[in-house]
């Protein structure tokens, strides 16, 4: 008998006496909790619009009431209606567990399929609050990615996940655990969708009316996924970038030492930034309107110092520019005021960016430069419409001064936060003289998307179930070795590719990069995906790692997004707006062995804005594992290459020829080149 299967449930009186397996089995207490006890010492979600009338408002509650029983009814309908007006959703803080939040090893959980059992692991990682924004709020990163809309649908699936089998997979739907349903052990667990609205029912006010509503939520990428590892995902992918970024501005026998990299946001996902800019050797300085933020990010060791004041900030740029120092500072402010003040004093720029949450810019992603950050907090409340025009204006003003800078030699590029689409929205001189096209690439039509995803490599990462750093050591020295095999044959194309990484994954422990689980990332291609797999499943199996592997990536891959202002900006030939691929990405890896499965609307550019996809895949060392492994890695990213070939992107047209040469199997159509002359004759 597995650790699941014979525990009792127990009543809310005895809750204090439960153990943690216990509370999980439990799911919806048997009797009602106390009433929740709004704790201020932890990170809150903003204050979401009123957006409901009052009829609306009576169908949130009643859809709320569907998770209780009748006679719970008539003082949780108070409470919840209390919610939502009071915060713009309702959260049922009431039923938040007890139990201390975090991924604890495979061992303590309980579950009858160990699958479901590492599923259960990811969930508790990205809600723990060293990883979480808003934990309380069910929110990981972006200022609204959620996990769950609300806690009684946190209780119900875990207590599904706990109590599951490898012949059952659980439907999820917006966070809402739609039940149980008869499947086989080749099938996913656990099949996830987010915010999948009818076309013309996905715009901004859809978003806010629909999640208050309580039918649907926005799960960002990897937050409604279960896949998120902290803010190390991301200092991956902006190593790789600034890196890249800096090899395009300077000259042969230049550095990055002493030039500046001037950026904005330290929230879950691009509290990445000062961590990635040390790792480039560069000078970072990143704005945060939040103090509590840029503490958290300080006091975690992802920041080296806190500025206050705009001189202060000055003074201490100039000093490591002169002393060419590796260093990252966050200055507590506006970033508009930042761009403006380095611009009167003349401090030199060579990178600038913006992670802000502009994929959510009026419900508290971005604040602007004429409020300060509890007047925002405030207005965006009770005054929507005026905060959305002070956005607006805001972001006029700062693509002003960024435009300066660029006059006197800055390279800046959209890191896929919507900064150029809102930036244009709002009627900022964000357009080319066509006004048509921005002015500015976009971060995966500079670097990325040629770079790494037309070559296949992308955002690979694990997660070693057993919880013990040395595990993670050893997964470590696995990948590094798979990668400095495949570079002693690699063609040139893609040696840079696997330089970076080889050289990230022997310094990712120094770099102290894992909050909450253990937890790793490594850019590679179908090749080594598959091939690391291999070695992790091979170790489980001799008992050199002590618990299952987790595998997934970002949703920001080679297939697994369709986004025309990010992942697919680079695709060219018209079909950056359409979703086939993300679609056939997470179909494909379904039937093809993955543990579970994701597709979202939304993402980092927003809502309405794109369809993307992800996938777990558990490694516990069976044979069975292993041929999940090399069949459905394989589809995951060249099902994504194919795709870029076709939309006759040189580099991803070199990299499926050199797979079907390998994989006799695939057959994929190929573009025929048309003569430009023969096109520009017909009009």
């Amino acid at each position: 008998m597995t650790s699941g299967q014979g525990i009792k449930l127990f009543t809310t009186e005895k809750h204090k006496n439960m153990d943690f397996r216990q509370q999980i089995l439990q799911g919806i207490p048997a009797t009602l909790p106390a009433k929740y006890s709004y704790d201020k010492q932890i990170a809150h979600a903003p204050i979401r619009a009123n957006v409901l009338n009052d009829e609306e408002k009576k169908l949130s509650v009643r859809n709320a009431l569907r998770y209780f029983p009748a006679e719970w009814h008539t003082e949780l309908a108070i409470e919840f209606f209390e919610e939502l007006n009071s915060y713009g959703r309702i959260y049922m803080y009431r039923f938040m567990p007890k139990y201390e939040m975090y991924a604890r090893s495979i061992s303590d959980y309980p579950f009858q399929s160990k699958q479901a059992g590492c599923i259960m692991l990811m969930i508790q990682n990205n809600l723990d609050p060293k990883v979480a924004q808003f934990p309380h709020e069910l929110i990981t990163y972006g200022g609204n990615g959620s996990v769950f809309q609300n806690w009684a649908q946190y209780l119900l699936t875990m207590q599904y996940l706990a109590t599951m089998t490898d012949y059952q997979t659980l439907n999820i739907y917006s966070g809402h655990p739609q039940g149980l349903f008869p499947s086989n052990p080749s099938a996913p667990r656990v099949v996830v969708s987010n915010g999948m609205m009818i076309p013309n029912y996905s715009g901004k006010l859809d978003l806010e009316k629909f999640t208050a509503l309580g039918v649907t939520q926005y799960g960002q990428m990897t937050a409604g996924s279960f896949m998120y590892i902290g803010p190390q995902g991301i200092v991956h992918g902006t190593t790789i970038t600034l890196m890249n970024a800096f090899r395009k501005k300077l000259a042969d026998h230049e550095t990055p030492e002493g030039k500046v990299f001037l950026t904005a946001g330290l929230g879950g996902m691009s509290g990445a930034q000062p961590k990635a800019g040390n790792i480039s050797k560069c000078i970072t300085v990143c704005a945060e309107v939040n103090p509590t933020a840029a503490v958290k990010r300080y006091e975690q060791g992802w920041v080296d110092e806190l500025i206050e004041g705009l001189p202060a900030l000055v003074e201490r740029v100039r000093k490591a520019q002169r002393d060419k120092e590796t260093v990252s500072l966050a200055y507590i402010g506006n970033i508009v005021n930042v761009w403006e003040k380095f611009d009167e004093e003349g401090v030199f720029v060579t990178i600038g960016s913006d992670q802000t949450s502009l994929h959510n810019p009026f419900s508290g992603g971005y604040y602007p430069v004429s409020l300060s950050f509890e007047e925002a907090n405030s207005m965006m409340a009770e005054n929507p419409a005026s905060f959305k025009k002070e956005v607006e204006s805001s972001l006029v003003r700062q693509v002003a001064c960024i435009n300066r800078h660029v006059a006197k030699g800055t390279y800046f590029f959209d890191y896929g936060n919507a900064f150029m689409l809102e930036a244009g929205r709002a009627g900022a001189a964000i357009f080319d003289e066509g006004g048509e096209k921005f002015r500015y690439g976009s971060y995966v039509e500079d670097i990325l998307g040629p770079k790494c995803f037309d070559f296949g490599f992308g955002p690979f990462r694990w997660v070693c179930s057993s919880g013990r750093k040395e595990d993670l050591v050893t997964t470590d020295r696995l990948a590094m070795e798979v990668m400095e095999d495949i570079r002693v044959t690699a063609p040139k194309e893609i040696q840079q590719q696997l330089d970076d990484n080889i050289i990230w994954i022997k310094n990712a422990m120094s770099n102290d990069l894992v909050v909450g689980s253990e937890a790793r990332i490594l850019y590679a291609d179908a090749e080594g995906r598959a091939k690391i797999a291999l070695r992790f499943n091979e170790a489980v199996t001799a008992g050199l790692l002590h618990g299952p592997v987790i595998l997934g990536r970002d949703h920001h891959d080679v297939s697994g997004t369709d986004s025309p202002y990010r992942e697919t900006s680079n695709i060219y030939d018209g079909s950056s707006f359409t979703a086939d691929m993300a679609i056939h990405n997470v179909i494909g890896d379904s039937f093809r062995g993955a543990t579970w499965v994701s597709i979202h609307n939304g993402g980092g550019v927003g809502w309405g804005e794109v369809i993307n996809g992800g996938f777990g895949l558990v490694l516990d060392g069976s044979e069975a594992a292993a041929q999940k492994a090399r069949g459905m890695l394989f589809y995951d990213v060249n099902n994504g290459i194919a795709r870029r070939s076709w939309a006759r992107n040189d580099e991803a047209v070199f990299a499926i020829k050199r797979e079907m040469e390998r994989t006799p199997s695939l057959r994929v159509t190929l573009p025929n080149r048309v003569d430009d002359k023969i096109i520009d004759g017909l009009i």
